[in-house]
């Protein structure tokens, strides 16, 4: 039986009864089509300022030319910008990728390190692409912190911060190592189908019990 005062509980009692009720209502799996490590390091940098679904549409003719960091490395800056061009900001997004991958094979023989300080040596690479792939590529825990993971941990009182790298902190100081990336990426998912921006569906929310800000306005 859920107690009445969930809301108020400490962070230690609260964040084991969020981590299951997320368990029971999502799988841990990344929206983001891929076979292996490269794949999802580009897809992800394709995926800024874009729907992941856009990006699912545009790499398979993407890898089936360029399959691997050696043969993109090579590409033709205008051939790239034309096949991520519906990805927005295609322009910028060709440039990151041809440097990463030309770093991946200059410095990496060509594949993705399973290393935080490595991968974000690379052009353009931020914790949180570089939380991506290792969590879901490489099994690493990791905490993804992500346009969904910063609104959800605030909304949530799992944090108070507003930059994502030290909503990141906080959350690793709560979230037991074995859950992190299981956990970040079924709070992504909640965040697409139920705890939106605008007009979340508290009435059908899951984690409405241990939810401080539950029936709030949001605009």
């Amino acid at each position: 039986m859920v107690r009445k005062d969930w809301k108020k509980a400490p962070l230690r009692d609260r964040v084991p009864k969020i981590v299951e009720a997320l368990a029971q209502h999502y799988e841990p799996v990344c929206a983001l089509h891929h076979r292996n490590a490269f794949e999802l390091l580009i897809a992800t940098i394709l995926s800024a300022q874009c729907t992941d679904e856009r990006v699912n549409q545009v790499t398979p003719e993407l890898f089936k030319r360029y399959p691997d960091a050696c043969a993109l490395a090579k590409a033709d800056l205008a051939e790239l910008e034309e096949l991520i061009r519906s990805t927005g900001f295609f322009r910028q997004k060709a440039k990151s990728l041809l440097a990463v991958s030309q770093g991946l094979t200059e410095d990496h023989g060509g594949e993705v390190p399973q290393d935080m300080d490595a991968l974000t040596s690379l052009p353009g690479i931020g914790r949180k692409t570089a939380n991506v792939v290792l969590g879901t590529a490489f099994g690493v825990p990791a905490i993804m912190v992500d346009t969904h993971v910063k609104r959800l941990a605030n909304r949530l009182g799992l944090t108070d911060k507003s930059d994502p790298n030290k909503i990141e902190q906080d959350l690793i100081a709560i979230i037991p190592a074995a859950e992190r990336t299981a956990f970040s990426h079924r709070l992504i998912w909640h965040g697409r189908k139920v705890c939106a921006a605008k007009k979340p569906l508290c009435g059908g929310c899951p984690l409405a019990a241990y939810c401080p800000s539950e029936g709030e306005v949001h605009t």
